[in-house]
């Protein structure tokens, strides 16, 4: 096969475990639809994994955002902080709810949230007097943010926190796994996450009631009658049996992915570092990433090319790569709603790409990658 007729994904689905046994389990017992025994031990063995003893398996990341923020009270006219640095889906469930997001930058060391913007922006909230309802905080790339000053802060200010893991299944803080801070947390197992169920997600929480709650809103909020009955406005959102059957079999791999992925970010950061003007995503000290995805830095000052050369010469070769996320408070839906800080991830838009990093990846086709990025640094 031509090299270049083999398109080399950005994060692809890994199917390599008993996807299709599960799947072919769930076709035999006829639970085709929403809910059933495959959805059960979804949730029982997240919890498992996680730590969090309750969790609603969901359509979406996206999803399980909204239905927190439903859970935690917020209303019209309410502001919620959000990470800016982060994919449109964590902000778009606050305005679901009729609420305005505030953003808050990254810190340099971890690309994550900044613990003190986020303070700053909460002692100017209570000077004004209206503190937001809610925090979502996002663990970029697959790395959690520093929880130990975020819910310090929080706490002071009695603010609820929402960890919005949807890249960090299998990441830890300080020997905690992600998903296990805050109020509640939630995970995304969209086709392009380190496991898929091709699209669903996971509410999970400490809380038993805040679980059951949720998986009543989830299922069209219909009352405990024999006929269908709603007291309150409800979502269809659960996840079918199916797709849950497809997220067990990840599920019983992710160490293996993350192994997986860990070795490709050290191949690219050993093949790489020595090039002028390049950087990588740091990994802070305080836990271990999954990751997800690796993700570089080229200073324009530092180096003879910039990231969208290198983005441009990967997609010619039919390689898909991607700048980093685009801040929320530049995207022209979002520009009217305030930020806290800005400059950090502005710059990090500026300069960073996502390499393909997907735990299939064959060593020649990163080889491959690495071949272009350094011809195109103009390093041999």
């Amino acid at each position: 096969m031509d090299l270049k007729s083999k398109r080399i994904y950005l994060s692809p689905p890994d199917l390599d475990g008993r996807e299709r046994e599960l799947i072919l389990e769930a076709y035999e017992s006829n639970w085709i639809t929403t809910l059933g025994p495959q959805v059960d031990a979804f949730e029982r063995e997240i919890c498992e994994r996680t730590g969090v003893p309750y969790a609603a398996a969901l359509s979406s990341g996206t999803a399980a955002l909204h239905l927190a923020l439903i859970l935690l009270g917020v209303k019209p006219g309410d502001e919620v902080l959000c990470s800016t640095f982060t994919f449109s889906a964590s902000a778009n469930p606050i305005t679901y709810c009729g609420a305005f997001p505030v953003f808050i930058d990254s810190d340099a060391a971890t690309w994550n949230m900044d613990p003190l913007l986020l303070e700053e922006e909460l002692r100017t909230c209570k000077q004004r007097g209206k503190l937001p309802r809610a925090l979502i905080v996002v663990d970029l790339y697959g790395q959690c943010a520093d929880y130990d000053p975020i819910l310090k802060i929080c706490s002071e200010y009695n603010v609820p926190v929402i960890q919005d893991a949807a890249e960090a299944l299998g990441a830890t803080y300080k020997g905690k796994s992600a998903g296990s801070f805050g109020d509640m947390g939630v995970f995304s197992f969209n086709g392009n996450k380190i496991i898929t169920t091709s699209g669903g997600g996971m509410l999970v929480s400490s809380k038993k009631e805040v679980i059951e709650q949720a998986r009543f809103l989830a299922t069209q909020a219909r009352d405990a009658a024999p006929h269908y009955q709603h007291s309150h406005i409800g979502y269809n959102y659960r996840l079918s049996n199916i797709l849950a059957a497809m997220g067990r079999g990840q599920l019983e791999n992710l160490d293996k992915k993350i192994a997986c992925r860990k070795e490709i970010n050290q191949v690219y950061r050993k093949s790489l570092s020595g090039i002028p003007g390049m950087g990588f995503m740091p990994i802070a000290g305080y836990g271990e990433p999954n990751y997800w995805l690796t993700c570089i830095t080229i200073d324009p000052l530092q180096s003879k090319s910039k990231r969208e050369d290198i983005r441009l010469a990967l997609e010619k070769e039919n390689i898909e790569s991607r700048p980093l996320w685009k801040p929320m408070h530049l995207q022209p839906v979002f520009q009217s709603y305030r930020v806290r800080g800005g400059s950090v991830t502005e710059k990090l838009f500026a300069e960073g790409l996502c390499l393909p990093s997907g735990s299939g990846m064959a060593a020649d086709d990163q080889q491959r990658i690495i071949n272009i990025v350094r011809k195109v640094c103009g390093v041999s």
